[in-house]
């Protein structure tokens, strides 16, 4: 890519990719979420499924990427390509298929996540819904769009009638306690409380007004690569449960919503945040080990 394009120009064409890609995966979950019998599931672990089908997904996604700039590194949740390639200015981040667990199970709630980072700032990313064939897109200063409409965050002030999503951390059951604690202080101040499974598009409904705000913890950057920047080009704060904007991706940790509900949802984690991070703090320590 010549370095004299204008980066607008440059991100719009990461993103064209993206799309491509996600939509040619796309194309392969409906295919097969309409014919399960094609469909192998393996336990990655006892909660932690993967199908033959993520692994064709990422592979079709990883062809498309490569073949228009083959020096780029993937990092993807079933495989990744070129991550030895550590001077690569771009990085790929894909969950092919997000909400696996809803994909076999025939709940039509999954997507396929494309984030594009450039020299460690993510640019680009596209979160795209095959089965209600939506497409949630956004670049760094160009904000967010859903098939090609703009969107935006809700403007609740505070989080009276707010719908808010969560998730349970199924994957790292230590954490439950403080979680209910979190969870149980949301749901005194907000409408009701989702969990749907599909962490791309709890960030992209977020982007679009749909929820008005949204935490977890455990996840990894294929998980909301594209999604945080849908938020933050639609108007929204994206930061960890202390309020550090470039924290989550180390502690795989994300809070998100309207400024304002953004706020109420950091004093609802507050109370419990010195446990949690306490517990995440030796868990990090141990995966460096």
């Amino acid at each position: 890519m010549a370095s004299h394009m204008n980066p607008h120009h440059q991100y719009r064409a990461y993103l064209n990719i993206a799309v491509k890609a996600a939509r040619s995966a796309g194309r392969l979950i409906v295919r097969n979420f309409e014919n399960a019998d094609t469909v192998q599931v393996s336990e990655k672990n006892k909660d932690d499924l993967v199908t033959n089908i993520d692994r064709e997904c990422q592979r079709t996604i990883a062809e498309t990427i490569l073949h228009f700039y083959p020096e780029d590194r993937i990092t993807g949740e079933e495989n990744s390509a070129n991550t030895e390639n550590v001077s690569a200015e771009r990085e790929w981040i894909v969950d092919p298929i997000d909400g696996t667990t809803n994909f076999v199970k025939g709940i039509p709630h999954v997507a396929v996540s494309i984030g594009v980072k450039f020299r460690g700032e993510t640019v680009a990313g596209c979160v795209y819904d095959p089965i209600l064939d939506e497409l949630f897109t956004a670049e760094k200063g160009s904000g967010a769009q859903l098939n090609d409409r703009k969107i935006h965050v809700s403007n609740r002030q505070s989080l009276n009638g707010t719908i808010i999503a969560v998730s349970y951390p199924h994957r790292k059951r230590q954490y439950l306690d403080e979680y209910r604690d979190m969870m149980n202080r949301a749901f005194d101040r907000c409408a009701d409380l989702r969990r749907m499974g599909t962490a791309s598009l709890d960030l992209a409904y977020v982007a679009a007004g749909r929820l008005d705000g949204y935490f977890e913890a455990c996840l990894y950057p294929w998980d909301f690569a594209a999604g945080e920047l849908l938020v933050r080009e639609a108007g929204g704060f994206v930061t960890d449960f202390s309020g550090d904007k470039d924290a989550f991706y180390k502690s795989g940790a994300i809070v998100c919503g309207s400024p304002h509900v953004h706020k109420a949802l950091l004093d609802c984690i507050a109370p419990d945040l010195k446990s949690f991070s306490k517990k995440l703090e030796e868990e990090l320590k141990a995966k460096e080990k």
